[in-house]
């Protein structure tokens, strides 16, 4: 299928019944990821930056009620569900689309017009998901440093916002070439060497490709989107309305980076296999690939340095048999119990692991017990792959659980089941008045 007709003709009873199923998981997911992530100092910040800087109407701050503009929405309740790192995710981008897309349809709502059905929403969204994963992957074969999401899921912000637009063939080439130019091609890896509130640029993104829309819309001129168009990247879209990337989404039973939780998931089934004492460890290595080998900080002083740590996670891990978010910040942070486990904790890169990174994201690690006693698991994954999916139920469990940083219990069932029905609700903007509603009011 032509890009272009994608991205506008589309519809709901397009989508096959599987693709429509996964719509509606990372919707949820990713409203989820948001609602937890709005306790922290980073969602406060640019919450009253964006009202500060973005003001105007047509959108929302999620948790929050105060009206701004589309891009300011998209950037603030992008960088909230990037926050917490609990969002979905997909291997071979080594990225997130959902981050910067649910905040970019939610903040586009009202730009046609007409009202905008469930059925409409989640079709945008997955057209988002399309785009931005082809463009991600294209941009990962192209391009020689390892950019943020936000430098590819921007391109699938544009063309949601594009459709939603009603933009004609010409301005939708226009808007994906100005999100990818304007995208932010930040440096992951410098993230991850000094974690700090920059995260992975999907609120960037969402705000660069909602305002490529606005901006092609009234004639800005960008095209080509070199990793959409150029000839070298044709075998990334050949394929459009045919293979459905947004069904290889993984989610995240962690808030914490992707590629700490396979040491992770080793040390908690060491511990329940051999029903193991934290207290009673002496060390613990890890080998793991060499992405993984550079998250170190044993001591996180932030949310941000706890959630770009191995040694943290895996030992709060094994004391609170998985990392949330009340394990990120404030006290836990100085839990001298965890801390002191973390700086048992020794991690090396494995050349052969390395080699099998993005694909496969594995350590082999390996627990030594003061009395002597070691036990080792090889080949450890992490949970929720798109292969071995959560069930639906595991992932409204895992949504209540995050929803409870600040919603009473009766608003966040309904939320919850307005997410997960989202199909059946005749105008949309219902579900984005329950995302906005504040949460302060409720603690």
């Amino acid at each position: 299928m032509h890009l272009i007709d994608f991205i506008h003709d589309l519809t709901w009873d397009d989508l096959p019944e599987p693709v429509q199923h996964q719509a509606r998981r990372c919707l949820l997911d990713t409203a989820g990821a948001g609602i937890g992530g709005r306790a922290t100092d980073l969602a406060r910040i640019v919450h009253d930056f964006a009202a500060a800087a973005y003001g105007g109407h047509g959108a929302a701050l999620w948790q929050d009620g105060r009206l701004v503009s589309p891009p300011g929405a998209a950037l603030a309740n992008g960088m909230t569900v990037d926050a917490l790192d609990i969002h979905d995710g997909h291997v071979l981008t080594k990225g997130h689309a959902g981050a910067a897309l649910a905040p970019a349809v939610f903040a586009t709502l009202k730009l046609g017009a007409g009202p905008v059905s469930g059925r409409e929403l989640l079709t945008s969204l997955v057209v988002g998901y399309e785009v931005a994963l082809r463009a991600g992957m294209a941009l990962h074969a192209s391009a020689c440093d390892y950019h943020t999401s936000g430098a590819w899921n921007a391109l699938g912000c544009a063309a949601l916002t594009a459709r939603r637009l009603g933009c004609g063939p010409e301005a939708t080439r226009h808007a994906l070439g100005i999100a990818e130019y304007h995208g932010p091609r930040s440096q992951m890896m410098r993230c991850i060497e000094f974690p700090t509130m920059l995260k992975d640029g999907s609120g960037w993104g969402a705000m660069a490709g909602v305002s490529a829309g606005l901006l092609a819309a009234q004639g800005f001129t960008g095209a080509p989107a070199i990793t959409v168009e150029a000839a070298a990247m044709a075998e990334w879209w050949s394929n459009l309305g045919e293979t459905w990337h947004i069904t290889e989404q993984y989610f995240k039973p962690h808030a914490v980076c992707r590629w700490a939780q396979p040491a992770m998931e080793g040390a908690l089934a060491l511990q329940r296999l051999h029903a193991i004492d934290p207290g009673a460890i002496r060390r613990i290595r890890v080998l793991t690939f060499r992405e993984a080998a550079e998250l170190r900080c044993p001591r996180p002083r932030t949310t941000e340095e706890a959630q770009y740590s191995l040694p943290y996670p895996v030992a709060a891990a094994l004391y609170y048999r998985g990392v949330g978010p009340e394990a990120l910040s404030g006290a836990a942070l100085r839990h001298e119990p965890v801390l002191r486990l973390a700086d048992l904790v020794e991690v090396m890169a494995d050349p052969a692991l390395s080699a099998r990174f993005p694909a496969e994201r594995l350590a082999h690690i390996t627990i030594e017990m003061i009395d002597g006693t070691g036990y080792e698991l090889r080949e450890a994954a992490p949970r929720w792959n798109w292969f071995d999916a959560p069930s639906d139920e595991d992932l409204l469990d895992k949504f209540r659980w995050l929803a409870r940083a600040g919603l009473a219990e009766a608003r966040a069932e309904a939320l919850a089941n307005a997410l997960w029905n989202c199909a059946d609700l005749p105008v949309a903007e219902a579900l984005a008045e329950l995302l906005a509603a504040p949460y302060e009011e409720e603690k």
